[in-house]
């Protein structure tokens, strides 16, 4: 595969301020550019556009990352790159001629005078302005003065073209013309294009695809539309063609959400800095698990403590109590699934809306399926034999789930629609605490259940199941705690959420450390957490190093490594196209809204300061599960699309709940 043309790796850009701040005006920024492809961007004002331009043209370096041209750092301008501004940037003394004279003489030095001046004659030619060579700047009319910025930017021939909105001091008409004149020479010239726009009617007729950059500061990629209109292109065909509609209304719609949710933010009330006291005690609800295991190493740690942070678990047995109890503000934060903040945000259950925020993801994978043990005597070992059995009886398998709508019934649902099961025809999908399922199991009121691998292993270790599956046989290292709480406290409380995230942190890495194992098993052990029982279970059915007994078939939850921490609104968007396809939610056509609500980077990046870690970003490039179908969080429509048996509706743009409307919940 070619290389990239450019290459902007992981970007960040911060500039000082006078009062001795920083502000940050781009944040993680990766792109790679083809060779010939046109780029626009664009964004609300300050969002980082022209910022980010200067920096592929070499005119400003990178805070922290890089922009790469052919495999090359870029470290200062160069000819392979030139810059068209908005104001044309002609002197006034010289005439048309002579300013693209003036490009070419210092470029081209190595050549003849008959090369040059054949150089700049063509140039003219190209944009049309043969009549007006010797005319100067101020007899020439705008457009006139901006072919002549770009005659002077394609004389030298650059690899790269970059355009900070050339049409933006233009009238209609003739920006019109200039853009398709832009088209047509972009293409004559085989240059690759970025420019910066505010007019998403340019760039749709003139792009390739379309970056679009979310609000200051932090500005970061919200999306990326490819634009799949055929060339050559013609602003009447264009807007005939069936998709420009939609794509239309895409690029107006990231605009929209980005006006809404900067409205959001500024409306929120100012927080006024209170005298705290010595200690806050923080209430945090919580199913027993190993996904708490990062919860009691950091308790055992003391790591809470040396924050001034008094925190008091409360154990449930029933995620349901624990969701009404967060909604009725008895929680100040709780582990949930990684579903939950969405699914309380879009009100799903029919209990209303409920302004949920997550800061961080807690623990990945963990899951693990199992049926009883009578079906491992008919055969039935993996997805191609289960799906066989079904349909050659026509039996309805009865598999629980320990919440409906949790990051585990959807797991499930897509492994068995991936080996051609209809989960809502032949399967019975019922919810029951985990605490409950083994006992149900034994009563042979279900077949088999999906649960953390702790509740599957001490199944296993009463020989009661077999082990059909586990998670990552259908996502690896998905997202499946998370902590969650109310945008108020978020707002009203954020140095003790910033404060308990990060012991959440350190207590993650703590439990991936393998000098650890023994005494997190221990720890686990107590009556506090998993209890006595646990320790056998977690020693025999779990890969925990190198003194590992044959046979386990376990491995532990991913608690720190590889980007575990991160907030991920990728993940959200996968997350919304299943509410979707089960037909629980129409597909919110306000998606990145609803996401940048609910899942705080921001405060991510923060907690992982606080606790001494690099801080984090999500990769844009697809994912696969268990079908093999990659999912793009830029175009889920597409994915939803190919998904057999789905139930999804139309769009709709879901209103966020407003959290000034909810009781301001307080440290207690």
């Amino acid at each position: 595969m070619a290389l990239p043309l450019l290459t902007v790796d992981d970007v960040t850009q911060v500039f000082p301020l006078d009062d001795g701040g920083r502000y940050v005006a781009l944040k993680d920024i990766d792109l790679t550019i083809a060779e010939g492809e046109f780029i626009s961007l664009i964004g609300h004002s300050g969002c980082g556009k022209s910022t980010l331009l200067n920096l592929m043209a070499g005119l400003n370096q990178a805070s922290t990352g890089g922009i790469l041209m052919d495999g090359r750092q870029v470290t200062d301008p160069g000819p392979d790159r030139m810059v068209v501004f908005q104001n044309y940037s002609l002197l006034p003394w010289q005439t048309v001629r002579q300013n693209i004279a003036l490009a070419v003489d210092n470029v081209m030095t190595g050549s003849s005078e008959a090369e040059r001046r054949e150089r700049i004659e063509q140039s003219i030619q190209l944009v049309g302005l043969g009549a007006a060579a010797d005319k100067f700047p101020g007899e020439l009319s705008g457009g006139m003065k901006q072919r002549v910025a770009i005659a002077r930017a394609l004389a030298i021939r650059p690899r790269l073209l970059l355009l900070d909105e050339p049409f933006g001091a233009l009238d209609a008409l003739t920006r019109g013309n200039l853009q398709q004149q832009l088209m047509q020479i972009c293409q004559q010239a085989g240059v690759t294009t970025v420019m910066v726009t505010h007019d998403v009617d340019e760039a749709l007729l003139l792009s390739d695809r379309v970056v679009c950059l979310t609000n200051g500061p932090e500005a970061g990629i919200g999306q990326i539309l490819n634009v799949p209109l055929p060339r050559p292109r013609q602003r009447l065909d264009v807007m005939d063609h069936p998709d420009y509609y939609h794509l239309r209304s895409e690029l107006i719609s990231f605009l929209q959400q980005q006006r809404r949710l900067k409205q959001r933010k500024q409306s929120r009330p100012s927080v006024v800095p209170v005298a705290a006291p010595a200690v806050q005690t923080v209430r945090l609800g919580y199913l027993p698990g190993l996904d708490i295991a990062p919860l009691a190493m950091a308790m055992d740690r003391g790591l809470l403590q040396q924050r001034g942070l008094e925190l008091k678990p409360v154990a449930f047995d029933r995620w349901q109590t624990l969701e009404d109890q967060l909604k009725a503000g008895e929680l100040d934060v709780a582990i949930t699934s990684a579903t939950t903040p969405l699914a309380l945000t879009l009100g799903l259950g029919g209990q209303g809306a409920w302004p949920a925020v997550t800061p961080m993801t807690v623990t990945r994978s963990g899951n693990a399926l199992c049926l009883a043990r009578r079906f491992s005597d008919l055969g039935i070992q993996d997805l191609g034999s289960l799906a066989a059995q079904i349909k050659g009886t026509g039996t309805r398998l009865r598999l629980a789930v320990a919440h409906k709508g949790n990051m585990q019934e959807l797991l499930l649902r897509h492994w068995l629609a991936s080996g051609g099961i209809d989960p809502d025809r032949d399967v019975e999908l019922m919810a029951l605490s985990p605490m409950a399922m083994e006992a149900t199991l034994r009563a042979g009121e279900i077949d088999g259940f999906i649960a953390g691998r702790y509740r599957v292993a001490k199944a296993l270790e009463a020989g009661l199941v077999t082990l059909l599956a586990t998670d990552l046989d259908i996502w690896s290292d998905h997202p499946e705690k998370v902590l969650t709480c109310h945008e108020n406290w978020a707002l009203n409380h954020q140095d003790a959420l910033l404060d308990l995230s990060a012991a959440l942190m350190r207590g993650g890495q703590l439990c991936e450390d393998p000098a650890e194992h023994d005494h997190l098993v221990g720890l686990l052990g107590a009556s506090q957490w998993l209890g006595k029982g646990s320790a056998l279970a977690l020693q025999s059915q779990f890969d925990f190093g190198s003194d590992v007994p044959s046979g386990v078939r376990l491995p532990l939850n991913r608690f720190h490594s590889d980007r575990a921490h991160l907030a991920n609104s990728a993940e959200g968007s996968w997350i919304l196209s299943q509410f979707s396809r089960w037909g629980w939610s129409p597909f919110p056509s306000n998606r990145l809204e609803l996401l940048s609500h609910v899942y705080r980077s921001d405060l991510c990046s923060r907690a992982l300061e606080r606790a001494g870690f690099a801080d984090l970003r999500p990769e844009r490039a697809p994912f696969a599960l268990a079908d093999g179908l990659a999912f793009d969080q830029d175009n889920p429509l597409d994915y939803l699309k190919q998904l057999p048996y789905s139930r999804a509706t139309a769009l709709e743009s879901i209103p966020l709940p407003s959290g000034s409307s909810q009781r301001p919940l307080a440290a207690h």
